[in-house]
């Protein structure tokens, strides 16, 4: 049976007969995976009320209220099944997770190296505790466990991921893109992974191996504004006017009217010559002004600077 069907059915239980627990609480599960969460949310705390020492329900209401995003009330919930069952190690987990996103870090930890001290094998939390590290700006201790992540699966691209940017900190490139190459031989179609092999060969002066690689981050992410940017630079750099100008253009077709990207193509203009159009884009940039990352006075400067015709 489809679980919308299942749904459907355990609704008509509930009309009949509203006091059936355990249809409310498998409607509850059922809303929870479909996607219904405002639906399950209802479900649960009425199950809360009556059920107040079944740390199941409170752990169900910790992963509506993570998928609503409010993770303090998330947290409240986890506590609660941990309260009630203080060996709830999926409630410890996620605890931990809701932690990392309210940067109560301490906590976070906490939680992580409880449930490895159950499973050292778990790589996930080996992983969510170089990110807590990573996030706290300890890179040995975040480079340590997303080792141990890798250790314990070695497919965990985003491991492999956070280890490249962390050996980049450091200043190893050559061992950064190893682990970015190592990310796309998982995962080709990882496009950070590109763009980081991008930004590497642009500061190394790589520049047909960093254009290679950013064209392949925007083929997979049309919309990453950043990958454009350094792609329309680089192309300016070394007089390429017309083949930047297609690019900024395919980034305003793609991300939208994003001041930036018009004050590019307003410089694109200039540097060819192009008085009147850089006018325009110059003038496009002031009108979107809510996403410029640069003082407005100094496009109004730069647009009173150009040639009158």
């Amino acid at each position: 049976m489809a679980k919308i069907d299942k749904i459907e059915e355990l609704q008509n239980l509930l009309r009949d007969d509203p006091q059936n627990f355990l249809a409310r609480r498998q409607l509850a599960v059922l809303l929870t995976d479909c996607g219904f969460n405002e639906e399950a949310l209802k479900n649960l705390l009425y199950l809360s009320k009556t059920f107040g020492d079944d740390s199941g329900i409170f752990y169900n209401l910790g992963i509506v209220y993570e998928k609503l995003k409010n993770f303090k009330k998330a947290k409240e919930s986890y506590e609660k099944a941990i309260e009630i069952e203080p060996d709830a190690i999926d409630a410890i987990y996620n605890l931990g997770l809701v932690s990392t996103e309210l940067c109560e870090y301490e906590t976070a930890i906490k939680c992580f190296e409880k449930v490895i001290s159950t499973d050292n094998q778990d790589s996930n939390s080996y992983f969510n505790l170089g990110l807590v590290y990573f996030k706290m700006k300890d890179f040995p201790k975040a480079l340590d466990y997303f080792q141990k992540t890798v250790d314990i699966n070695d497919e965990d691209i985003y491991a492999h991921f956070y280890i490249g940017n962390i050996l980049r900190e450091f200043g190893d490139n050559d061992g950064a893109k190893s682990k970015f190459e190592k990310v796309l031989e998982i995962s080709p179609d990882y496009s950070w992974a590109y763009f980081n092999l991008a930004s590497i060969y642009y500061e190394e002066q790589d520049i047909g191996r960093a254009l290679d690689n950013l064209s392949n981050t925007i083929e997979l992410n049309p919309v990453d504004i950043e990958a454009y940017k350094i792609y329309v630079k680089i192309l300016t750099s070394i007089g390429e006017y017309s083949e930047a100008d297609e690019i900024i253009n395919q980034a305003i077709d793609n991300c939208g009217e994003i001041g930036d990207l018009y004050y590019i193509a307003g410089k694109i203009a200039e540097y060819s010559e192009d008085f009147e159009r850089s006018r325009n884009c110059m003038q496009l940039a002031l009108r979107n002004s809510s996403s410029l990352s640069m003082p407005i006075e100094k496009i109004k400067t730069e647009l009173s600077k150009l040639p009158k015709y």
